[in-house]
């Protein structure tokens, strides 16, 4: 699954971390449940909900409406949706406009949209800054 398909981006790729990933190898649907454990070396989309754990070696988001409930490890994290638990990033955090984290955050960049809220303490691992911005690029919602 191309992540073109999957969020329907058709801009050039610039900076972010979303533009550094060509595909999703797995995805979890809106209106579907998952309780368990995600290990892997792949990238993973969820826009359902999650009660678990998940230690990968690659990209996880969190699309708009998903919810998760546990710790979360992965080398970049894309949270737009809604979590409690900590959050672990290896490389790079990014929380969207709509982000709702309540938990410990530990990444050593860290990048936090104009109206994502945070509660709890956050770790930067190395001597970085967060980075905070207003979204500019527009949403698939627009274009449809």
């Amino acid at each position: 699954m191309k992540l073109d398909d999957v969020l329907n981006i058709g801009k050039p790729k610039h900076r972010r971390t979303l533009d550094q990933v060509d595909e999703f190898t797995s995805m979890l649907g809106p209106q579907s449940s998952y309780t368990g454990v995600f290990q892997g070396k792949d990238n993973y989309i969820v826009y359902g909900e999650v009660q678990g754990e998940c230690d990968i070696e690659g990209t996880l988001v969190l699309g708009q409406g998903g919810r998760w409930r546990g710790n979360i490890r992965a080398v970049n994290v894309v949270i737009a949706g809604d979590v409690q638990g900590d959050i672990h990033a290896a490389a790079k955090l990014e929380l969207a406009g709509t982000a709702r984290v309540r938990g410990k955050i530990t990444s050593p960049v860290v990048a936090m949209a104009q109206g994502a809220v945070h509660d709890g303490q956050l770790r930067m691992t190395k001597s970085t800054h967060v980075t905070r911005f207003n979204e500019r690029r527009e949403s698939t919602e627009k274009e449809k």
